[in-house]
């Protein structure tokens, strides 16, 4: 099989893994797309399920594969992980996630030379830790989808509260992809106002608490409704892949372990806006913060340097 400079391999043929190759088939972001899975008839069926569907776009190749199809591509995405059972604690699901990514890792690292990883299996942060670790890749190389979706959650919700189109708003959410999360209020804007001066010159109300909240829970509520999330991480993953293919140094909130320029911070995988191009993270940018942002920002950090020390990653 002949392959190409775009080609991606998607790890996990689960709902998240199909719907991301999916996306990335419908917006012709690789033009050849490989899903891994250890049910290989998945992986075989979810390709072919996509494939039928490539005549109605452009040429793109959507198959079914092993981990040497890491050798040559551009780009690996790992989503496979289990879903959290019932009765089941956070720790317990970490335990068992970051294992199945350490193996999968291992296996990239067989047949990859220095490859571009990007990691969605939850505990996001946790994971993105763990292969960074077990690739022994530069961090800038190894990147978790992060607050991506947060991000994108907390900007939904507020061009619903002020009615403004989303593409106006500058917005942040940072920090750990889980209940730490740190929606940036101070620093926020809707087409270049202030977001507290525009709402007052529209005369809405922003519940900053409330907000938050409601983007914290985003997931959770979905999974209560459906059973499942995927469609909005699949869109949150395909926006970080197009920065890449394209090189155009989009800034994105994404996930990664700091360097020591960061202080306390350094060590961890959190998310911060980044700017990102062909070769990975190209700069981790430093979000204007209050004082009381600063504090959860550090609750956050730590937070997740606790878990990750009891998982024995720190």
């Amino acid at each position: 099989m002949k392959t190409h400079k775009n080609k991606i391999v998607v790890i996990g043929a689960g709902n998240v893994g199909e719907a991301i190759a999916y996306t990335l088939m419908v917006r012709v972001q690789a033009n050849d797309i490989v899903l891994v899975d250890v049910n290989e008839d998945r992986a075989r069926g979810a390709a072919l399920d996509i494939a039928h569907g490539t005549s109605f776009f452009r040429q793109v190749w959507v198959r079914s594969g092993g981990y040497e199809e890491c050798a040559d591509a551009r780009m690996i995405i790992i989503a496979a992980g289990v879903a959290r059972k019932p009765g089941q604690t956070r720790l317990e699901l970490a335990k068992v996630n970051v294992s199945i990514v350490q193996s999968i890792t291992e296996n990239i690292m067989k047949y990859a030379k220095d490859p571009l990883i990007l990691v969605v299996s939850n505990p996001a942060d946790i994971t993105t830790l763990a292969v960074q670790k077990a690739s022994g890749l530069s961090p800038e190389r190894v990147i978790g989808s992060g607050t991506s979706l947060d991000t994108a959650r907390f900007r939904y919700l507020l061009s619903k509260k002020l009615q403004v189109n989303i593409e106006d708003i500058d917005a942040y959410v940072i920090g750990e992809h889980g209940d730490s999360q740190v929606p940036i209020y101070s620093s926020a804007n809707i087409g270049g106002f202030p977001l507290k001066d525009f709402a007052q010159q529209v005369g809405a109300e922003i519940n900053e608490a409330e907000l938050a909240e409601r983007t914290k829970n985003g997931g959770a509520e979905i999974i209560k409704l459906k059973g499942a999330t995927f469609y909005g991480i699949a869109m949150a993953v395909s926006n970080i892949v197009q920065t890449i293919m394209r090189d155009n140094s989009a800034i994105i909130p994404v996930a990664h372990v700091l360097d020591e320029s960061f202080g306390p911070w350094a060590g961890v995988a959190i998310s911060l806006p980044c700017r990102i191009g062909w070769e990975g993270i190209n700069q981790t940018l430093r979000v204007p913060m209050d004082f009381y942002e600063k504090s959860k920002m550090d609750e956050s950090v730590n937070t997740l340097k606790e878990f990750a020390k009891e998982l024995g990653l720190l």
